[in-house]
């Protein structure tokens, strides 16, 4: 049989085109990665993946107990908010292969088998049979991608399908199709587990730790981040020094996204569509330091939301969730996950300010590194706005922010004075010292969470909790664009607040402190005691009548109690 030119160049062009769609894409995996990496970007995904979990498994690259592990002991419900360090598999249980597990779990939890099973994982052949008009029909071409990312890997073979993600695959072992022993063999999946069919996702959210390194290391690279948010907490010293671990979880139960995947994507669901939604963002992103998704409701973006995001179309893929799927306002993941037009898990490549603002990051604003990162977000906030009004309120949002770190920071000054100057009420005689690996420290974020004696003061609370936390609502207030947020109801009104309640300890403490040393004088200076008014008064150094009263006041506190000591004494 003999070919056209034009036959064979056609040939060889679909056989290029079939080589290239067995490797996963990989354009919304950054550059940075595949150099930290030190792999080619068009290398086989089996390298990507082994480099991935390796790294992401490795106590020095931030898996694990981190540097304070002396300090602190998982407890039981540790297993499930870090299962790679601490899961142990339960005794009950006996062996049982794929159906099994179903059958046994629609009887002893049949919340969560139902729920996977209603799931896309259940019903592969459902996407598989999709049509072009679908808004799903591109999970058609991701299961793909899948099959192809296993083919790589040796766990599929190159010309079998999936059919379904069950139990075992999961909990067990990709595949595994004989008996599985619960005590053996059972595993609670981490990040790593569902990176292995889901590359792409895997390796665009670890991509964080590559594109968030801070010019003047105001943060520890890679964080503030999802990829490496436990280790951002178990690396804080007023974590591992807190006794109630108990509470402890309760920073962990959000810190954990580094661990596994269902913080956004819910068990067993796992729904893409469910995590697009604000709500699955509040869970985490709520409350006085961290209040974006108040914020966001609150705002004009997500009023719309809330009255029109019924209308929706949620199955729609992000990257046409505008033109395709109706949506009229962003959500979290519309902003956040966007990047220069593309759309992935890696949601800080426009990350300016991190979690909190300090001087060391309004100080160098002015850095290209921070320029970069304003100009993606004008890109970003222009996709609905014109140019002008996005830099605008990008610069408004700067300036805000700066106001209010510096309202933030006299306070905090004033906070550190009174404890360099032993002042705090009990920081002579009843502070006791933090738990460690915690040192002192005025006004410090520890002191929130630690209550021993006279550590913290109440006015290192009032510094802690507000003037701390009402820095971060200005930041979340008007950065999502809740007026009420940064300006009045919480923000610049409540740091003024703060701010006044310090400055009146600051008197208060500073007055006391000068009306004990008058009055240590006057008892040095009296001929018999602190009750001799005529010779104490006048050797006093208070001067005037107010100074004279203020000592008579004290002399007549200090009366009763020794009449009714005298009188316990004469019975």
């Amino acid at each position: 049989m003999k070919f056209s030119i034009k036959t064979v160049v056609g040939i060889a062009l679909i056989g290029c085109l079939a080589q290239l769609s067995n490797k996963p894409t990989k354009a919304d995996i950054p550059d940075e990665t595949f150099e930290v990496l030190g792999l080619d970007r068009e290398g086989d995904p089996a390298e990507l993946y082994d480099a991935l979990e390796w790294r992401y498994h490795d106590p020095e690259e931030g898996a694990g107990k981190g540097s304070h592990a002396d300090f602190w002991d998982p407890i039981l419900f540790s297993k499930y908010t870090n299962p790679t360090s601490f899961y142990e598999p339960p005794d009950k249980g006996k062996g049982s292969g794929r159906q099994g597990c179903v059958e046994c779990h629609e009887k002893d939890t049949p919340g969560h088998t139902m729920a996977w099973k209603g799931s896309v994982h259940a019903n592969l052949n459902e996407i598989r049979n999709l049509e072009a008009s679908d808004p799903r029909f591109y999970k058609k071409e991701k299961l793909k991608k899948v099959e192809r990312n296993l083919v790589a890997l040796g766990l599929l073979d190159e010309e079998q399908i999936l059919t379904e993600v069950s139990c075992m695959d999961c909990h067990v072992e990709i595949l595994r199709t004989d008996s599985a022993d619960h005590k053996r063999d059972l595993r609670m999946p981490d990040a790593a587990v569902c990176g292995t069919c889901h590359l792409q996702e895997f390796a665009e959210r670890e991509s964080e730790r590559d594109t968030l390194n801070w010019p003047q290391e105001q943060w520890p690279a890679g964080r503030p981040s999802h990829a490496l948010d436990y280790h951002g907490v178990v690396e804080l010293a007023m974590w591992a020094a807190l006794t109630e671990r108990e509470v402890a979880e309760g920073c962990v139960s959000c810190h954990s996204t580094q661990n596994k995947c269902d913080g956004c994507h819910t068990r067993h669901t796992f729904s893409a569509a469910e995590a697009r939604k604000p709500e699955a963002c509040s869970t985490c992103h709520n409350g006085i330091a961290h209040n974006e998704y108040e914020n966001y409701m609150l705002s004009k973006h997500g009023t719309i939301y809330q009255a029109s995001g019924h209308e929706w179309d949620w199955e729609t893929p992000l990257k046409d969730a505008y033109v395709k799927g109706g949506q009229t306002a962003p959500t979290c993941a519309t902003c956040h996950f966007e990047f220069r037009g593309q759309y992935g898990h890696n949601v800080v490549r426009k990350t300016r300010w991190g979690f909190s603002p300090i001087p060391e990051i309004a100080n160098n604003l002015d850095d290209g590194w921070f320029g970069q990162r304003k100009e993606a977000w004008i890109a970003t906030c222009s996709g609905c706005h014109s140019e002008s009004f996005a830099r605008a309120y990008q610069n408004m949002a700067d300036d805000a922010v700066i106001a209010g770190l510096d309202l933030q920071q006299k306070a905090h000054s004033i906070v550190e004075s009174l404890h360099a100057d032993t002042l705090l009420v009990g920081q002579e005689a009843k502070r006791p010292n933090p738990p460690e690996p915690l040192s002192d420290d005025a006004g410090a974020f520890f002191q929130m969470f630690i209550a021993e004696g006279n550590n913290p003061t109440a006015v290192e609370m009032e510094h802690a909790r507000d003037c701390r936390t009402d820095l971060n609502q200005l930041y979340k207030g008007v950065m999502h664009a809740s007026p009420g947020g940064w300006a009045y109801t919480q923000g610049w009104g409540g740091l003024v607040d703060c701010y006044a309640r310090v400055m009146d300890a600051d008197t208060q403490l500073r007055q006391f402190a000068d009306l004990k040393a008058r009055l240590s004088v006057v008892e040095e200076s009296a001929s018999s005691s602190l009750l001799n008014l005529d010779e104490g008064v006048k050797k006093a150094s208070v001067s005037g009548l107010g100074g004279a009263l203020m000592l008579m006041g004290m002399a007549g506190l200090l009366l009763p109690r020794r009449r009714e000591n005298q009188i316990v004494e004469d019975e």
